[in-house]
């Protein structure tokens, strides 16, 4: 996989053929974290029923078309916590590039909140990706973890509607069995993102885009539709 801070995006990076981090039903890594503010705490220090963990980071197209949505998410459901781990840029360019200490990698997340107008809570990983590979190593995943630490839902590309959904039968307590398809980001989102990472970002994500679409849209997809999904209960313990 190379460095992990890489300073120009190939579809190399990422492994999309496994399904790596934690399983449904097992425990959640129980990473350290830094908040905006500064400190550092561990992940699993949350007083509520849920915590919604979303990967992202400001030059992931995937997660800014995804926001909208997951933030409409975050103020129905206020019995769980709602998060932002921020990850490595997905799409370094000119403008925002590959982050080469902590500070500069804190400075991004910062930008995310402040420039972009994230309200999610947003935890930083380390520099050198700890917590983002104990989580699975994709750039736009999300895991619902219930108050014993479990991973009561996960999906390597994070799908909002079938998230919503998942949230909203643990919640009601039913048992979940959801199946999270590949969708692409919004075109405009896109072409947004890519500005604002400056030059080099989509010319980078273009000369991977036919292996991405087969390894996502395709692969990914036909296997979901042909496997079976797993049954997963919001109070289980791990």
């Amino acid at each position: 996989m190379g460095d992990y801070n890489y300073a120009t995006f190939a579809a190399s990076d990422y492994d999309f053929t496994s399904v790596n981090g934690p399983a449904l039903g097992a425990k959640a890594p129980d990473i350290v974290v830094t908040t905006l503010a500064g400190t550092q705490r561990q992940l699993l220090e949350f007083d509520a029923d849920f915590l919604v963990l979303e990967l992202g980071s400001i030059t992931c197209p995937l997660f800014q078309t995804r926001r909208k949505a997951m933030t409409a998410l975050a103020r129905k459901h206020s019995n769980a916590v709602h998060a932002v781990l921020y990850v490595r840029e997905a799409h370094p360019g000119v403008a925002i590039p590959v982050h080469q200490d902590f500070a500069q990698k804190h400075s991004c997340a910062n930008r995310l909140a402040e420039a972009d107008g994230e309200t999610r809570e947003i935890l930083i990983d380390g520099i050198d990706g700890a917590g983002h590979r104990a989580f699975g190593g994709m750039p736009n995943a999300v895991f619902i973890i219930n108050r014993n630490g479990c991973v009561v839902f996960r999906a390597s590309w994070n799908n909002p509607g079938v998230t919503a959904r998942a949230l909203e039968a643990l919640v009601a307590g039913r048992t979940i069995s959801a199946k999270n398809y590949f969708r692409p980001a919004t075109p405009k989102i896109a072409l947004e993102t890519f500005r604002k990472a400056g030059k080099g970002s989509a010319r980078d994500f273009l000369k991977s885009l036919p292996a991405l679409i087969w390894a996502n849209v395709v692969r990914r997809n036909l296997g979901l539709l042909f496997g079976r999904a797993q049954d997963v209960s919001g109070d289980m313990a791990c």
